[in-house]
């Protein structure tokens, strides 16, 4: 099916014609139908399976079509988890509403820059704000924000928003806004306490469910290397000139093993970077786009770039340290073969990691083959499990109890 055959306006199939979209991706093509006919729903697709213009495209089309005169009133909201992606999708909002009559005002609030700008910008009349949760509560506690005429209230990775306190922050946010407005949830994964979040947001959504032929990308060739801790940069240098792996994200467990890191391997000549929340706006702004033109080859990162950011052509993905969930892993690899490329993931184990892995690999439907390195073959054996003394009853406080004592506590 064509875009054109979505009900979307001429001007908005320029954009998407402009911007190299031909054909929608199965989510867009179901979602964006709901969205124009007024519908709450509740999508949930792969990584890269193209979430955000299914939830763009209809929105900037309803909007356009009741455009006022006089001051732009905020009609559409957009939570995301971090402030790249709230970037990326502000500046989608703009590409692909370039070409309409009345031009919409789109306003990013972020973390990391001055909230001065921002709430200038908001005075000033605006149709779209995307926003980052945190700072989004920081705004309204300015009471300078009116949400009062919202129509649309969008999360995108809504699943990866529970991670970071949104729970806590949703409540203050629903009091802020109408009661009759249209929801749109987004996500790749739907656990039981995002779906009590949805049932807070909205009572009878359509759900969407696009399922991926395998549970990883096809395209993605998967490989587990098995080395010693201590050897995986030397191993990971190794591989990068011996296979000539062209631009690579390699996924570190925490902010201060990827400065680390980062730094050694410029000492050894190679043109890498590190990239975490710890980093200012500016300094993340630069260094992604960086890496996009590709005059970073190596970026070292956090999870912060496992979702939903578009970077093309990372021919490689490295898990030097293993993710916390099989998601996280599905989402980590999905950053390569993006568009139907082909791509690779290499994921370094130790005899510390044997056990998670196999749990990551049973709960992703995968079974892979281990693999070592000349040079840089595992040491050593796997550490036998020592089982720990069973707990000792009546030394801790009962739940009951401590709940008496806090009880007491306020009454006193």
């Amino acid at each position: 099916m064509p875009f054109k055959k979505l009900q979307l306006s001429k001007q908005i199939l320029k954009a998407t014609s402009n911007s190299g979209f031909t054909t929608p991706t199965p989510i867009q093509e179901k979602v964006i139908p709901l969205v124009l006919d007024g519908k709450d729903v509740m999508a949930r697709a792969q990584t890269g399976s193209g979430k955000s213009a299914s939830f763009i495209l209809p929105t900037l089309e309803l909007l356009h079509k009741n455009k006022k005169q006089g001051k732009a009133k905020i009609k559409a909201l957009v939570l995301t988890p971090t402030r790249e992606l709230t970037l990326q999708i502000s500046e989608a909002f703009k590409t692909f509403g370039e070409f309409l009559p009345s031009k919409l005002k789109v306003v990013s609030i972020i973390g990391g820059e001055g909230i001065g700008q921002q709430l200038y910008d908001i005075q000033q009349g605006c149709d779209i704000v995307v926003a980052t949760s945190g700072r989004l509560l920081d705004v309204l506690s300015k009471k300078q924000m009116n949400l009062s005429h919202l129509e649309f209230f969008i999360l995108d990775e809504a699943d990866k928003m529970l991670d970071l306190g949104f729970a806590e922050e949703l409540e203050h946010i629903l009091k802020e806004i109408p009661q009759q407005r249209q929801n749109l949830l987004f996500s790749a994964t739907y656990p039981p306490k995002m779906l009590n979040i949805a049932s807070r947001i909205t009572k009878n959504p359509v759900e969407v469910t696009i399922e991926s032929q395998e549970a990883t990308v096809s395209t993605i060739t998967q490989r587990v290397i098995e080395v010693n801790h201590e050897n995986r940069s030397p191993l990971l240098r190794h591989l990068i000139k011996e296979e000539k792996l062209g631009q690579v994200l390699v996924f570190m467990a925490n902010k201060r093993a990827t400065d680390n890191i980062a730094m050694k391997f410029k000492k050894h000549g190679f043109n890498a970077q590190s990239f975490h929340g710890d980093l200012d706006q500016d300094e993340r702004n630069a260094t992604l786009d960086a890496f996009k033109r590709e005059d970073i080859q190596i970026l070292f990162t956090t999870d912060l770039v496992s979702r939903g950011l578009d970077i093309d052509d990372i021919s490689c993905v490295v898990n030097f340290d293993l993710p916390r969930s099989p998601t996280d892993y599905i989402h980590r690899i999905g950053r390569t073969a993006r568009g139907g490329k082909s791509g690779l993931a290499i994921s370094f184990i130790s005899h510390e990691d044997s056990a998670h892995f196999k749990l990551i690999e049973k709960r992703s439907n995968i079974n892979l083959k281990r693999e070592q390195i000349k040079g840089f073959e595992l040491k050593g054996e796997a550490p036998k499990k020592v089982k720990g003394p069973a707990p000792v009853k009546g030394k801790g406080k009962s739940k009951k109890d401590k709940l008496r004592e806090k009880a007491s506590l306020k009454t006193k």
